[in-house]
């Protein structure tokens, strides 16, 4: 999270979104072998990093998040630190700081055009500043350092904030340790506050040896959950007499609540929350049309690890299911004529045909995917298919489309179309070559999402892992409904599908913050019946619940609403064009500004000393998208392009 390092001449180096070739620029990089002090192995590069913490609130499964880190120069010489983080990319960076001896430099968070200009005119001057932003499968990383004198003091603090998503029955934190160097006093504390109460809670590490095992210390008693890790340095060591810190890896905390009714609505400060997640139904039967792409780039190990997943997939679906293929290269083809029912006989005529997959010809998406929703729309018709089942389209592309119609605009008009909001629409990319603004675009316009699938030996597992958020529906059709003349600024409240494990979450304002109680009518169409009942909540229950004070934070609830408000804005936005893009766009720009969040959309800029002239550096929030930026040297007035591929699934 922390480290020493400087460039042979001192210099810094600016990337704004990903990170560059630090080998070749002599920055401190992982797996880099430093020089250690003898006399105190403490000390890295002339600085000790002597207070490590990560202070985690979570209150009604939103995160609040502070990490600090304390360091000081031990050297007889100015010398560089580096503040290194790897965020959660469902997070927004809310706060940065550094107090250098007594003096905070503090960051301030601008729309993105304005906060491009003051770092324009700071690198016109020669100053730039090095903030580094890059991504990985499920991070990306915040990196800052700043010049310090001999004998000074640097204190470091991010503020990151994020909704829990429930996946499979649990919320998961994700916290990234890599202090890079022991750290006299180092912690993780986690806090929880649950108002349904917490049925269970669990924490565990990539790096946790067995030694590190009984470190971890956790507990919860109804409503409050408490986990924390503070190893002493010996602890912290890879071996006896080792210097190197084994902290290295993901620290994972996941935990669920109570649910002895299907949702909580919870009011506070004129906002309100709505958690809707029943357990106990029966399983709706799905219908599940495959559409691969098989053209000649998903040959080798594509093909391979796409037919490994296939089979493992084929060994999860229910006798009640009803399935097909469809392969496209230069060509259309189906395994059968129509879905067929997931009886043990269809199902190992299926492995079959799955272990004969092999590639051939381009790429004509188009006739795939059209074929997959003639064959659902004829399945439906033609009454092949349960009526009350769940119809799901799940393709799976490595390239672009450039057979038969291959302009992507039309595509996506043609499968909206088609589709008429009768299905869900989930698009797999896989690797880096398909065209991902268009897969999420088509997908999002049709009620579903699209998902990376990266290039590697777990491939398999990432494709097999997707279908299994999706393999088990519940209910079709969900709708929230709230008494629209008492409430406003209401985040998405209707849902094509809920999945077991999962949960949806609704949030808005209340118009008359003196109202006292909230009605809410919830609909769904389950494997028998329709789900229906109304919720009502009290203002007083919510207040008497929240008097656990030392374990929340602010307007908590007010903040989730913002959180969720600027992530579905986000998203509509990437569908959208013209005025409603803008007016979108304003909106979120908006929010992000008010609630001081670093999206796509803003960008915070910290001024910070360095030899006796201000510096600016500037965070940007990367998106699923390749850029290029540029780097520049001050001391050299050299200029370099760096490709940048930034990874948002």
């Amino acid at each position: 999270m922390l480290g020493a390092g400087k460039t042979p001449e001192g210099e810094e180096v600016t990337d704004c979104n990903d990170s560059i070739d630090t080998e070749k620029e002599g920055f401190l990089k992982e797996g880099f072998e430093v020089k250690r002090n003898s006399d105190n192995d403490l000390v890295v590069n002339g600085i000790e990093i002597y207070r490590m913490k990560v202070d985690s609130k979570v209150t009604s499964r939103f995160a609040h998040n502070v990490i600090t880190s304390r360091a000081v120069n031990r050297g007889n010489v100015h010398k560089e630190v580096f503040f290194d983080v790897e965020l959660p990319k469902t997070a927004f960076i809310t706060n940065f700081s550094m107090t250098i001896d007594g003096i905070t430099y503090p960051g301030n968070i601008k729309e993105k055009e304005a906060a491009k200009q003051q770092y324009e005119k700071a690198v016109s001057k020669g100053q730039t500043a090095g903030l580094v932003k890059a991504s990985g499968r499920k991070t990306e990383k915040f990196t800052v350092s700043v010049n310090i004198a001999a004998g000074s003091k640097v204190t470091f603090e991010l503020t990151y904030e994020e909704l829990l998503k429930r996946h499979f029955g649990k919320y998961e934190m994700f916290i990234k340790v890599k202090p890079k160097q022991l750290v006299k006093d180092f912690e993780i504390e986690v806090n929880i506050f649950e108002p349904q109460g917490i049925s269970a809670l669990e924490a565990e590490g990539t790096f946790i040896t067995n030694d590190l095992q009984n470190v971890i210390k956790k507990s919860f008693s109804h409503k409050k959950g408490h986990i924390s890790f503070k190893p002493t340095l010996d602890q912290q060591r890879t071996c006896e007499n080792c210097s190197q810190s084994l902290l290295d890896g993901d620290f994972i905390v996941t935990y669920d609540v109570e649910r002895t009714t299907p949702d909580n609505l919870q009011i506070v400060n004129g906002y309100f929350v709505h958690f809707f997640a029943p357990t106990n139904l029966p399983k709706l039967p799905k219908n599940v049309i495959f559409i691969i792409d098989i053209s000649g780039s998903m040959s080798g190990r594509e093909i391979e690890q796409t037919r490994e997943a296939l089979l493992k997939i084929l060994d999860d679906i229910k006798e009640v299911d009803h399935f097909n293929f469809i392969l496209f290269g230069s060509d259309v083809h189906t395994w059968k004529e129509t879905l067929i029912k997931a009886t043990p006989e269809n199902l190992d005529e299926a492995r079959k045909f799955v272990r004969s997959i092999d590639t051939e010809g381009l790429t004509n998406l188009y006739g795939g995917i059209m074929k997959g929703i003639d064959m659902l729309n004829a399945a439906h018709e033609e009454n092949l298919v349960p009526k009350r089942s769940a119809s799901i389209i799940i393709m799976l592309t490595d390239g672009q489309p450039n057979v038969g119609i291959s302009n992507t605009q039309d595509i996506q008009t043609h499968v909206k179309k088609a589709i008429e909001g009768k299905y869900t629409l989930y698009n797999l990319g896989f690797g880096y070559g398909v065209d991902y603004n268009f897969l999420e675009k088509m997908a999002l316009e049709n009620k579903g999402l699209a998902r990376r699938i990266y290039p590697d030996s777990d491939s398999a597992l990432q494709l097999q892992g997707f279908y299994d958020e999706v393999s088990n529906p519940m209910l079709v059709d969900v709708e929230l409904n709230y008494p629209e003349n008492e409430i406003e600024d209401v985040t998405k409240n209707s849902f094509k599908h809920f999945y077991d494990g999962s949960e949806i979450v609704v949030a808005g304002r209340v118009r008359d913050i003196n109202q006292n109680s909230l009605t809410v009518d919830v609909k769904g169409e389950g494997a028998n019946d329709v789900l229906s009942f109304t919720t009502q909540q009290d203002k007083e229950q919510t207040a008497k619940v929240f008097q656990e004070q030392e374990y929340i934070f602010g307007d908590f609830i007010e903040r989730l609403w913002a959180y969720l408000t600027i992530e579905q804005l986000l998203e509509k936005r990437i569908a959208a064009t013209g005025e409603e893009k803008e007016n979108l766009t304003a909106k979120a720009l908006d929010l992000s500004l008010k609630y001081k969040f670093v999206t796509p959309l803003t960008s915070m800029v910290v001024t910070k000393p360095e030899d006796d002239e201000n510096q600016a550096v500037i965070a940007d929030k990367p998106t699923e998208v390749s850029t290029l930026r540029t780097a520049v040297s001050h001391h050299h007035e050299l200029q370099a392009q760096y490709s940048c591929h930034v990874f948002q699934g």
